[in-house]
């Protein structure tokens, strides 16, 4: 499958470990009856397990490794992130081995390393494609000048960044709307990074779009957000779907083409959610929802 025909919802498999065979099977084939073609795993996943158990689960199912985008991503290990050119090497032919299949659409570098050395990354990724064994490279929560100083060296596209981004948490959004204010939410915490990414082609894919701070829970249904919740369920209901679904599809609307990575284990949930690429929300709805979540515009 070519990477331009990947679907706007990820299945994020980090919890899929520790799953029943037949809850796993009918998760991954819900998600993928539903439209979901993209599937997101990262080597540390419980301990690689999550690797394991998908592609027993893939055969199961008799899917075609052509009909989906596989993606994963390394370079975090214990106490410390890891970035060599020995490690990426070895990170992903193991990869490869628990996924059991010849090659990843997607290699992702996760947590920025301090160390990094961009030549190595660039002779990685440069023997990786050679050999056929990833196809297209990305990075996950870089900002813009990290992002830059690996593409002086690299010689691979940086397709892809996978940032955290919801309705409660959107500090790239909120530094560009109080540009010049002394506010709070004109603090840019990221570089600019969405407006760079938007520059340079390189999709942006959110993680936790459920959550509001970092793990702290989720903001649907919870008492704490009142305003935000009444104002997702009447969007909700004029649509016709689910609270979950609305908060996609206002990530989704946003002209970045954003990506999200759900990681829901729930069946039912995976096929709300993925009615989320069935409408837009207009502009009043989307700016309704931002500020619901307790924005102000200045």
């Amino acid at each position: 499958m070519k990477i331009k025909d990947k679907s706007r919802i990820v299945l994020g498999c980090m919890r899929i470990s520790g799953m029943e065979p037949k809850e796993r099977e009918r998760l991954i084939m819900t998600a993928y009856e539903s439209g979901i073609n993209y599937f997101d795993h990262a080597d540390i996943y419980g301990g690689g397990v999550s690797e394991e158990v998908f592609a027993h689960t893939f055969e199961q199912l008799s899917l075609k490794r052509e009909e989906v985008i596989l993606q994963s991503k390394c370079g975090i290990r214990e106490g410390m992130y890891d970035f060599s050119r020995e490690y990426i090497l070895t990170a992903v032919d193991k990869i490869l081995g628990r996924l059991k299949t010849d090659y990843l659409d997607v290699l992702l570098l996760h947590r920025p390393d301090a160390l990094c050395e961009p030549e190595e990354v660039a002779e990685a990724f440069s023997q990786l494609h050679k050999k056929g064994k990833v196809l297209h490279f990305g990075v996950s929560n870089h900002n813009h000048y990290q992002i830059e100083l690996l593409r002086k060296y690299v010689k691979q596209d940086i397709l892809f960044n996978q940032l955290q981004f919801s309705i409660m948490h959107t500090g790239m959004i909120d530094a560009g709307l109080n540009v010049n204010m002394k506010v709070e939410n004109s603090v840019d915490h990221d570089g600019g990074v969405m407006d760079y990414c938007r520059l340079h082609g390189i999709t942006i894919q959110a993680w936790s779009p459920f959550q509001y701070g970092f793990f702290e829970g989720v903001f649907l249904e919870n008492d704490g957000f009142p305003e935000l919740n009444r104002t997702i369920d009447r969007i909700a209901d004029k649509y016709g779907v689910t609270n979950s679904a609305v908060a996609i599809a206002w990530i989704l609307r946003h002209p970045a083409g954003i990506q999200a990575v759900i990681g829901t284990t729930n069946p039912n949930r995976v096929k709300d959610i993925s009615l989320a690429e069935g409408f837009n929300l207009s502009r009043k709805e989307w700016y309704e929802i931002y500020l619901a979540a307790g924005n102000k515009l200045p």
